[in-house]
């Protein structure tokens, strides 16, 4: 019997949508799995209908297509959850292209290790950025983990993932909306997940691309995101209201943001390439100590939108 089903929130990203749809029609040996692919799509105009619609017939299984107009990647992701009754959710975002054999890495690693959720390598690709910068932001935007498939200490990201619902996203709306903007809904997730004794597991062969659009694809935003990232710990930490803990972050972000950027400034006088990589680290500590309300940076939603108006995309 079909047990899964792949959701795809999407904002105005036509092109790339295109491209991650045709890759999960071309996934390979996962036979009458596969429940329906379930598109949401977050603008509020709708965007995305037509070019689902123009690819439906090429769909070997049901494509799904749902309109969640409010902006906000916690709304989406729950969104595409309810349009659909499948045991199984795999993620896979609008700017990644998966491998003919994703899927079936995916269903091998959770059925290898018990895992509640698996998650696989994806490799960056930033064709718009910068020379000097590139090698730090297709590295920013990949992820890498062990070789072998295996069970995991530290979840990822939800982008290219399979979850056992009734373990990993319980409820109506699992996602915390309030995570709209800024995200961090899948870091709260999986925090909630660790504590009720969750497993998580690698899928090493499970591999997707994924393709930094141009107004990502740089200095500024990545920085953003790793000082975001950095947040991450402090924020789970008073969430528990384990202040020690809290305290134990700041203390281990100030030493950050003091050890590396100083490196970060010597190897900006001498202008090396290599200097990308410690601003991130920098950014990264000092995401530790400003985790406070008010210091979230927006990626998601809103701003999104309105950033991507703003272009005229």
């Amino acid at each position: 019997m079909p047990d899964v089903a792949i959701i795809v929130p999407t904002l105005r990203r036509p092109e790339s949508l295109d491209r991650a749809l045709r890759s999960l029609f071309a996934q390979t040996t996962v036979g009458d799995r596969i429940s329906e692919i379930v598109v949401v799509d977050n603008d509020p105009a709708g965007s995305a209908r037509d070019g689902v619609e123009a690819l439906r017939a090429f769909a070997p299984w049901p494509l799904v297509y749902v309109h969640a107009p409010r902006p906000g990647v916690a709304t989406a992701r729950n969104a595409g959850l309810a349009a659909t009754r499948a045991p199984l959710i795999a993620f896979l975002d609008d700017d990644e292209v998966a491998s003919p054999g994703w899927l079936n890495a995916l269903l091998k690693a959770q059925a290898a290790t018990g895992a509640d959720a698996v998650f696989g390598p994806i490799t960056g690709r930033a064709p718009e950025a910068r020379a000097w910068m590139k090698p730090y932001l297709e590295r920013f935007f990949g992820r890498e983990g062990p070789e072998t498939t295996s069970l995991i200490e530290t979840p990822y990201g939800c982008g290219n993932s399979l979850m056992v619902r009734a373990a990993a996203l319980p409820g109506a709306a699992p996602f915390d909306a309030a995570s709209d903007q800024a995200g961090g809904e899948d870091d709260a997730l999986f925090a909630a997940l660790r504590a009720r004794g969750g497993r998580f597991g690698w899928a090493a062969d499970a591999r997707v691309e994924e393709f930094a659009p141009a107004h990502r694809a740089t200095l500024k935003y990545a920085l953003a995101r790793a000082f975001a990232y950095g947040q991450g710990p402090s924020q789970t930490a008073a969430a528990a209201r384990d202040w020690p803990a809290v305290l134990r972050w700041m203390t281990i972000g100030a030493g950050q943001a003091v050890i590396w950027g100083a490196a970060a400034a010597a190897l900006t006088l001498i202008r090396s390439p290599k200097r990308a990589e410690f601003y991130d680290r920098t950014a990264r500590g000092v995401g530790k100590l400003f985790w406070m309300k008010g210091f979230e940076p927006h990626f998601y939603g809103a701003r999104e939108l309105a950033r991507l108006e703003a272009l005229g995309i």
